[in-house]
Formats: C-alpha cells, structure tokens, sequence
C-alpha cells in the first residue's frame, strides 16, 4: 500500500489499482488477474479501454454492486461492461468531463506513437478514442495514464500523482516515461504495467533512477 497525503494506492498487478480517499471513497481501475475473490464494492470502476487486461469481466465483477458501483469505461468496452450487474455504465471518450459519485473526472487520450502491430497499425490507435483519466481527491489531482505512449495531451494535465506505464511494447518505455514525468511535473509517480503480460520490476527500477521526483514502486501486498 501506498499512501500519500492521506490517500492510499493499493495495486493490483499490472494497471490495476483501488485508490482510497481519507474518506473512504474508492476507485477501482483496470483490476487484471487479482488474486483474491472477496473485495468490498467500490464507488467508482474504470476500464480505460476494451482489451482483456484492462476490461475483464471475472476481475471486474470482483469489485462492483448493484446498488452502489457507478462503471467508467469507452462504447468499445460495451459488450463486457453491461454484463456487469453495477448500478450504471457511463461511456465516455478523451475530453469527456463527468461527475461520478461525487468525483470529478476528465478524461484524457492514451495512444500509441511508436508501437506497432504491424507496420502503420498501433496496438492502441487514437481514432479508438481510449482513456487515460484525472480526478481529484482530498484536494490532489491524479492521473492514471492508461496503456498509452509519451504523447503531447499530457502538457496541459498537470496532476499531483501519476500512474505510468514503463514497459514498453505496448506502451511507454523506462525512458519514454522518464521523459513524460518531465512534461508532468507530479510530486508523486508511481510505475504500472510491470509483472504481468510484459515487463518487470526493474523496468520501475530504471524508471526511479531517472526522475528527480518522488517514486513509489508499487507491490502487490
């Protein structure tokens, strides 16, 4: 667990984590293979985007009630997010701004530039219009990248807290992402998108020694 000015970031492996507000408000966003069955309803669930390490239903339904979880998530997730029994779907885009249970969200683009499939196919194309998200909680504005390359949108997102892929492959590399912190400017990053699919501890490992600010290298408690 991960606490910072009284939030705590609990990761799930990979993109997942549930954020918790001193309140006890919660955000749950892209859980993948989570190892354990029982969790307590979140507020708020997110998928940034349809693919299975990010839009799982046996993970997803982990974390929802039907009275009380409001879902996050883009139109081409909608197959697997209206099998959710939650109490609404809300599909959004990149420059969508929406309050959910209390919180305001804006959402942001997550693309590739420099990752391809194939020659001229992106694994993440920006007409697919995937999330990366920003919200606020007792007063710090995060943002959760999503599976995303360095890409210019994040100059005018200014958060507190950032959640960055460092994987490369699919998204940012170390250095790439080292080199997004820069244009961030947060008082917090904490890595994503190791350990599970591609990439490894000592890709956060590289990524810490390049920044000037502070870094938490999350575990799995």
């Amino acid at each position: 667990m991960i606490e910072f000015e009284g939030i705590s970031f609990q990761w799930l492996g990979h993109d997942g984590f549930i954020i918790t507000s001193s309140s006890g408000k919660t955000v749950c966003i892209d859980p993948f293979q989570v190892k354990e069955t029982v969790f307590d309803p979140v507020d708020v669930l997110v998928s940034t985007h349809e693919h299975f390490d990010h839009c799982n239903i046996d993970d997803l339904k982990k974390f929802v009630s039907s009275e009380k979880t409001e879902v996050i998530g883009i139109p081409m997730a909608r197959e697997t997010l209206e099998k959710l029994d939650c109490k609404v779907v809300h599909y959004v885009g990149p420059s969508d701004k929406k309050t959910v249970s209390s919180i305001a969200f804006e959402f942001v683009p997550a693309y590739n530039i420099n990752k391809f499939r194939e020659p001229g196919v992106p694994f993440h194309p920006k007409e697919d219009k995937k999330i990366g998200l920003v919200f606020e909680i007792d007063g710090q504005r995060i943002y959760h990248a999503g599976d995303t390359d360095n890409i210019p949108e994040m100059k005018d997102i200014s958060p507190d807290v950032a959640l960055l892929p460092v994987s490369g492959t699919y998204v940012m590399t170390a250095s790439e992402a080292i080199e997004a912190t820069k244009v961030l400017n947060p008082k917090l990053v904490i890595p994503m998108h190791f350990g599970a699919i591609v990439g490894n501890q000592s890709m956060a490992e590289e990524f810490k020694k390049g920044v000037i600010c502070k870094v938490e290298i999350p575990s799995i408690d």
